[in-house]
């Protein structure tokens, strides 16, 4: 077995096998964190929906949404550019181009959203009567502009040590930390019984919080010494950075007017009642993309780094691979949400929010098709065609305000999961075709595809027996079925013979990241390679 290995090793490149191992290494850190972080911020999205009511819900998701905009918008695209900027320095030795990059972005950011809280608090009345015709929404505006500078400084301090291929920050602080704190401060609230706008004041606190518990760890633990005077040419730095970040907080934009759109239209056209019972569904789909956004954190740096090496061939590989990998780890979370809607609203949220399952079923549909094909995106920004995923996204979202405001009147909620997942859907395949015209780049292997159909085949006989079987879905079976979805996919890989060398070398990097022994998997494996 280990000659066996040893082969596989000596004939991958040896740029691909550090690459995807890093990636690999990474991706278990920040799927990890994110996992836990997801998990307890749906502890407290329960505790959250049981507390208030379904307009109060509606209410703060409104006030959440029109915030996160803002924040997106303050950021200037700085978040990803400033990622994608360290490590192609990096990758050319550029040391004082690199401190050039840290000290723009944060000096950058704090200014923009600084004035961007302050508008907001002032606007926050005209937005709650004129905009969405509730008064009762600018308390809750006027609490949540306190908290933009700090969720835009923890995002901008993530994507610099992101930059340097460092994850712990990002698992500690943006995922653990900030999760961790609200359902604790909601835990006070409830038990001193105070009235909605503890709920926010609550949230704001947790995001204060952990902005200062993260910039405590950037002093004492930096990832480089920003001692030492700027060059008179720091400016030219500057620039650059924001000619290549702009058109990324264009796209941040864009792309969060795509996913808020519906919750925003649902309040102009419906009810608060309505957006908290759309909101039932649209954050269990958000955390879809979960593995893709595990294995972009160092997919970006790390491929950035090859393509100012001009390693094509790399990255075309490395892409592949990650994506097929994306494609199995998604695929059983979205199979519960699209064959079992009724049973995971109402186990999770009770049965007020049941009125949700179709909505779901078509939301973790678009989040699906985004997730598998999401690599497009950041195949594209790592090579500099952030001005193409500006104008796609464009194209896109205008199709989905087109389309929610032709659907909302006449289907609800239903109609607004409908012009999102098609949004998505969209935008995904004009990157994909984008990539593969630039580079004849796609993951569609033999050894993806084949796998792909067998399992669908296996869950379609497991969700056949299921509703036959039971009628009513008990909590502990949802975990049972994923469980089994997942095998299914994994049964399917062996006995198609879909392992890739690069899969083993995948397989290899975890096993060394987690410290287990992974033995008898490699034994199962050489029976089917």
């Amino acid at each position: 077995m280990a000659q066996c290995y040893l082969i596989i090793a000596t004939v991958m490149s040896e740029i691909v096998n550090q690459a995807l191992r890093k990636i690999a290494k990474g991706a278990v850190l920040v799927f990890i964190g994110t996992v836990i972080g997801m998990l307890l911020g749906l502890v407290g999205r329960i505790m959250l929906v049981r507390y208030i009511t379904q307009g109060e819900y509606g209410i703060y998701s409104l006030a959440f949404v029109i915030v996160s905009i803002l924040v997106l918008i303050a950021t200037l695209g700085l978040d990803s550019g400033s990622t994608r900027q360290i490590a192609f320095y990096r990758g050319k030795g550029d040391e004082w181009k690199v401190r050039g990059v840290v000290l723009s972005s944060l000096q950058v950011a704090v200014i923009s959203s600084v004035f961007l809280s302050l508008v907001l608090f002032f606007i926050s009345d005209l937005i709650s009567i004129k905009v969405f015709h509730s008064p009762e929404l600018s308390t809750p505006l006027k609490v949540f502009c306190i908290a933009i500078p700090f969720f835009v400084l923890i995002n901008l301090l993530t994507s610099i040590f992101r930059g340097f291929d460092k994850a712990g920050p990002s698992v500690y602080f943006q995922h653990i930390l900030i999760s961790a704190l609200f359902p604790l401060l909601l835990v006070a609230v409830v038990l001193l019984n105070f009235q909605f706008v503890g709920v926010v004041y609550a949230f704001v606190a947790s995001i204060v919080l952990t902005c200062m518990a993260f910039v405590v760890y950037a002093v004492r633990k930096p990832p480089l010494t920003l001692r030492g005077k700027r060059s008179a040419s720091s400016s030219l730095v500057t620039k650059e950075l924001l000619l290549f970040s702009l058109p990324l907080c264009a796209v941040a934009m864009l792309n969060s007017v795509a996913v808020w759109t519906d919750t925003l239209m649902i309040g102009f056209f419906k009810t608060p009642g309505d957006v908290g019972l759309y909101n039932a569904a649209l954050p269990l789909v958000r955390p879809l993309p979960i593995v893709f956004t595990a294995m972009s954190f160092f997919y970006v740096p790390l491929m950035s780094q090859l393509y100012a090496k001009n390693e094509i061939e790399d990255i075309k590989r490395s892409y592949a691979v990650v994506t097929k990998w994306i494609f199995a780890a998604t695929l059983p979370v979205f199979l519960i949400f699209a064959l079992f809607p009724e049973a995971t609203l109402n186990i999770l949220f009770g049965y007020r929010y049941v009125g949700a399952a179709s909505a779901l079923q078509i939301l973790s549909l678009g989040f699906f098709i985004h997730t598998v094909l999401g690599s497009a995106i950041s195949t594209l920004v790592v090579m500099g065609e952030t001005r193409f995923v500006m104008w796609s996204v464009l194209i896109s979202t205008i199709a989905n305000i087109a389309l929610n405001i032709a659907l909302i009147p006449p289907l609800g909620i239903v109609g607004a999961a409908i012009a999102t997942a098609s949004a998505f859907a969209l935008r995904n395949l004009l990157w994909s075709a984008r990539l593969y015209s630039l580079s004849k780049m796609h993951p569609f292997t033999e050894n993806y595809l084949k796998p792909a159909i067998a399992s669908v085949v296996l869950v379609l006989i497991i969700y056949a027996l299921v509703r036959n079987l039971i009628s009513v879905i008990p909590f502990w079976l949802l975990p049972l079925l994923f469980i089994a979805f997942l095998g299914a996919y994994a049964i399917s890989v062996l006995l198609t013979r879909s392992f890739d060398k690069e899969d083993i070398m995948l397989l290899l990097a975890i096993e060394q990241r987690l410290g287990m022994n992974l033995t008898a998997a490699k034994k199962l494996l050489r029976r089917f390679l």
